[in-house]
């Protein structure tokens, strides 16, 4: 956000419905210490309305657009209709996850003995938000702490409130790879090439099984598809350039379709 005071058209903001009148709805911006913004009745729905409290209703957590900001008015004009059900989605699981690293965060302040706004601007500057800090520090560990700059106090702590919170969705791709030498050390040749397909990447797993000669499978865990496929070309790549390099082999991957999240 360019203001942290107020939002920015266009953009969407959790909102507390708190007081329904005929023709507009008031309500409370949660992300912006309870700024006030209205919802005229033609943003609150397409089409016809008959009756506004068929559609909105005091207390409800709604997502809505922002349309215009005047900061001198203190006016924020916003729509619901504008705002479809994935965007809805999308943003209160957003909101919910950053109100959990705000707490998650005071924690760790009162772990270290410094303070929350300290430690948030420090992860605001890097991130811009604050839950993905919480995910990265379950897959990368100690290199986050560096990359923020926090102290050993506040970052141990940042690191064990993670570990203790955060699951990081996990998926797996797996990859049957060929590998064959012709060379009198072949054996030799062939160790050597799977023990380079055992890559080392921040957050990903790599392991090597052994179906029968010559076929082997690289199962990589990874917390997202892209990460994973981009492992397993290089844990492949890395064997078969043994193989290739040594003068009497050759490699081959064969890709296995997506096995899912594993956890």
């Amino acid at each position: 956000m360019a203001d942290l005071n107020w939002p920015e058209e266009s953009e969407l903001v959790v909102c507390t419905v708190e007081n329904v009148k005929d023709f507009v709805a008031f309500v409370s911006l949660d992300e912006y210490g309870g700024r006030q913004g209205l919802i005229p009745i033609s943003e609150i729905a397409t089409g016809w309305i008959k009756y506004i409290r068929d559609h909105i209703r005091e207390g409800q957590k709604i997502v809505c657009k922002v349309l215009n900001v005047d900061k001198t008015r203190g006016h924020i004009d916003l729509s619901l209709k504008d705002v479809n059900e994935h965007q809805r989605r999308e943003k209160i699981r957003e909101w919910k996850n950053e109100s959990k690293a705000k707490k998650w965060i005071g924690f760790v302040a009162k772990a270290a003995g410094e303070s929350p706004e300290a430690i948030e601007d420090a992860v605001l500057k890097k991130y811009g938000f604050l839950y993905p800090v919480f995910e990265d520090l379950v897959t990368e560990g100690e290199a986050v702490i560096k990359k923020i700059g926090l102290s050993k106090k506040a970052g141990d702590a940042l690191l064990q409130v993670a570990r203790e919170n955060v699951k990081v969705p996990r998926v797996e791709v797996i990859g049957n790879l060929t590998l064959t030498s012709t060379l009198p050390d072949g054996i030799t040749v062939i160790k050597k090439a799977l023990k380079s397909a055992e890559i080392k990447i921040a957050g990903v797993e790599v392991e090597i099984l052994y179906l029968g000669a010559p076929t082997y499978r690289i199962k990589v865990t990874a917390p997202d598809y892209k990460k994973a496929e981009k492992a397993l070309e290089k844990a492949a790549s890395a064997a078969i350039a043994v193989v290739e390099k040594s003068g009497g082999g050759v490699g081959k991957l064969v890709k296995k379709p997506k096995s899912g999240k594993s956890q």
